[in-house]
């Protein structure tokens, strides 16, 4: 792995993406983090990636995409989940992802959106979008788009896009269907008590005397693989109603540039 930095350091990415963690929940903002083959800051492409929440009641965190060569691997079916994947699945976490950015010159490009996106019905009457428009620069090096994002009302639920084609030529667009993933890395209690805060307000399911909690809890710790998601189940506190089916997001990605 090529130690090369890209041109933004993760203190800058950090505040680009504002990646303030809220009751556990990264909240967004944007950032793009890009240099070309030579090592310039210079995009030499730019592409527009719609993300669009397909659920009918599973908020997500601020979503994440990646323009990345081939070698990146954000996370497989059967292997255990990286770090960068089980701090966003359990907590809404972008921080590692951001270091992720920064450690491999293999990422060549990182935009998060502005906020959560609810699902179309609101459940939670937030007034929150349920699709958002991300702009990601990056080199011709980048052949391949990842996308990430928390299922709030999960333990360790994610999202997941993982090394799709990005479109070669410009005005070119492709269509992609995220599915949903379980990061093994939690038990599924299907408690609003193991669940990031803000699970109860963006879902309308508050819960009184509940907190819920914005860090990785060891007594609910597995040591499992990423696997496709079992759905909510009705064993805990989370309503059954809340289960999904998969494809949980669409996401649109055309070339701009």
């Amino acid at each position: 792995m090529s130690n090369k930095q890209l041109s933004t350091s993760r203190r800058a990415f950090l505040g680009a993406a504002g990646v303030a963690v809220v009751g556990g929940l990264a909240l967004g903002g944007s950032a793009v983090a890009q240099q070309d083959g030579n090592g310039n800051g210079n995009a030499a492409r730019r592409y527009r990636v719609t993300v669009t929440n397909l659920t009918d009641y599973q908020p997500f965190t601020p979503p994440a995409v990646v323009a990345h060569r081939p070698s990146v691997e954000l996370f497989a079916v059967g292997d255990a989940a990286n770090d960068a994947i089980r701090q966003v699945a359990e907590n809404g976490n972008l921080g590692p992802l951001a270091e992720l950015a920064e450690s491999t010159n293999a990422v060549r490009g990182v935009a998060v959106g502005e906020g959560p996106l609810v699902p179309r019905t609101d459940p939670g009457e937030t007034g929150l979008p349920y699709f958002a428009e991300l702009h990601l620069d990056a080199d011709a090096s980048a052949r391949y788009l990842s996308f990430v994002s928390m299922l709030v009302a999960t333990n360790d639920g994610f999202a997941g896009l993982d090394t799709v084609p990005l479109p070669r030529a410009t005005n070119e667009s492709r269509t992609y269907y995220a599915a949903s993933y379980d990061a093994g890395t939690e038990r599924n209690t299907e408690m609003f008590a193991d669940m990031v805060p803000p699970a109860q307000s963006l879902t309308g399911e508050n819960r009184e005397g509940i907190d819920g909690t914005g860090q990785s809890n060891p007594d609910i710790a597995e040591d499992g693989v990423v696997t496709p998601h079992p759905g909510i189940t009705g064993i805990g506190d989370v309503p059954e109603a809340f289960d999904w089916d998969d494809p949980v997001a669409i996401i649109q990605v055309e070339r701009v540039e």
